[in-house]
């Protein structure tokens, strides 16, 4: 008798988009990306040209630079010096000073290029594999398009969200591939970089449900996100990073009192971003109009994934209700991949007038970036040419303000690990006057830094609170502290300079 097979086990279904829209022309792929690469590249390059206009263009590439030449100096992160923000960018900095040298940004602004350039190029592959060439160079060319739809100093700054987007593209580039331990490794690079790039887990592991690939794939994806964070822990100290990135920041999290302000943030910024990406909105609402009544893909238009990505996104941009501006390109990966979906149905000169439009108004951004005073960093360039002028090399300051650049500026170690009054008092520009006081400073900073102070006093204190609610008449203790030891020495645009006064009790 004949003996029966035994039933073969299920075969997963694969990720993958379908084929490209009948009757569209498809490139031979080595002829696509020759003329892709060329177009993308001067796009990430001419947008992020203002980047190098200015020595620095906000306070996070100030706090990084300051960070990175005390841990090239031989620092410890979370212990010598403290931010809030996971390592992998302290230490991008870190080793961009140890090869460049540590008195300019700009290798850190070419790394912002490639940075674009690489989301680009990825969200080019996933789209292309999904929808087609069009789609393809649609996402690309959207995506960088909308990387200045903001703000300059929110785009133009070589800082967070620039260096982790390309990890969250890269996550969903592997997911759609099926390659779950390329994307958790990814999934666990955005994380490290900001702690809300996190987010992509989400969608990857939406596609990972999709493709019915089982536990086994399930594991190598959360495997391969958890080792780099678990190698992190190990080499930061586990309590230190769990604290520093996640725990510490409670109040700084809370919304209490200033709902409304954070509310007015979010629109604003939302507002214009959506301005800055109008050409290519209305035109994908337009095309998708039309698209509805033509024959659908050979396999769907498949985006339900990306709008999970856009939630996941939305919700991130969320997370601790400050809403600044450079918050809100964590939305643009999707959105370009959305709008290339929907594009994609246009030809002839509905497109070209779309793109058109929007490279005007994205322009428009550039000349913005360009022209846009410049006061705040003038003023730090004259308070840290006064500071060089009062101390010498080997001497530590202490600024007592929200702009660490200035230490940078200045070419002087600050006194203390906490590099802005945020830390002590609980200040942040995304709540305002709320909540702000001693008693709202992170979980013992202020016996850390009294004893900072005591170990080795600053040659010279700075208050630069400008009549901020951190200022020095609103802190008691180290208001008593400079009353004891220090004395008034003049100011610098409304920045006051306190010397240390030698008494026989110091």
């Amino acid at each position: 008798m004949p003996t029966s097979r035994p039933s073969a086990a299920p075969t997963p279904v694969p990720v993958q988009g379908p084929p490209p829209q009948p009757g569209a022309a498809r490139l031979l792929p080595g002829s696509f990306w020759r003329r892709l690469l060329p177009v993308l590249a001067l796009l990430a390059l001419v947008t992020r040209t203002p980047s190098f206009a200015r020595p620095l263009w906000n306070p996070d590439e100030g706090f990084l630079a300051t960070q990175a030449r005390q841990l090239e100096a031989g620092g410890a992160l979370y212990e010598t010096v403290v931010d809030r923000k996971p390592p992998l960018l302290p230490w991008l900095y870190e080793a961009a000073f140890a090869v460049f040298g540590d008195g300019s940004l700009w290798p850190l602004r070419a790394a912002a290029v490639v940075a674009v350039l690489t989301g680009a190029v990825l969200l080019a592959s996933l789209a292309r594999r999904r929808w087609g060439d069009r789609a393809g160079v649609l996402a690309g060319v959207c995506y960088v398009l909308a990387s200045v739809g903001l703000v300059p100093e929110d785009t133009q700054a070589a800082t967070f969200e620039v260096f982790m987007l390309p990890w969250t593209v890269l996550a969903m580039w592997c997911a759609d591939r099926g390659r779950w331990a390329g994307a958790g490794l990814a999934v666990a690079a955005a994380a490290l970089t900001k702690q809300t790039g996190g987010a992509v887990l989400l969608p990857v592991l939406w596609l990972l449900w999709q493709s019915r690939c089982g536990s086994r794939a399930a594991a190598r994806l959360l495997g391969a996100a958890a080792l780099p964070v678990l190698a992190s822990a190990l080499a930061l100290g586990p309590g230190r990073l769990l604290f520093w990135t996640v725990t510490g920041s409670g109040d700084y999290a809370s919304v209490d009192g200033a709902a409304a302000h954070a509310a007015l943030r979010a629109a604003a910024n939302a507002a214009l971003l959506a301005g800055g990406c109008l050409p290519v909105v209305l035109a994908a609402l337009y095309a998708r109009r039309r698209g509805g009544k033509q024959p659908r893909d050979g396999g769907g238009t498949r985006t339900a994934d990306v709008w999970v990505w856009l939630g996941a996104s939305a919700a991130a941009v969320t997370a601790g209700f400050q809403f600044f501006g450079h918050y809100f390109l964590q939305l643009t990966p999707a959105l370009a991949l959305l709008a290339a979906a929907a594009l994609r149905h246009l030809r002839g000169r509905p497109l070209s007038a779309a793109l058109a439009v929007q490279a005007l108004v994205t322009a428009g951004f550039l000349l913005w970036a360009l022209l846009a005073p410049n006061g705040e960093l003038a003023h730090q360039q004259r308070l840290a040419a006064e500071i060089r002028s009062r101390t010498a090399p080997s001497e530590r300051v202490l600024l007592w303000g929200m702009h660490p650049e200035t230490y940078w500026l200045a070419d002087r170690a600050p006194a203390s690990r906490y590099l802005t009054a945020g830390f002590l008092t609980n200040f942040s520009g995304g709540r305002g006057g709320v909540r702000v006081g001693e008693r709202y400073a992170m979980d013992g900073a202020w016996p850390y830094f009294e004893g900072e102070l005591r170990r080795d006093p600053p040659a010279l204190v700075v208050d630069d609170s400008r009549g901020k609610p951190y200022a020095v008449r609103h802190t008691p203790t180290l208001r008593a502290y400079l009353g004891r030891h220090y004395e008034r020495a003049g100011t610098v645009g409304g920045a006051v300079l306190y010397v240390r006064v030698q008494r026989p009790a110091d």
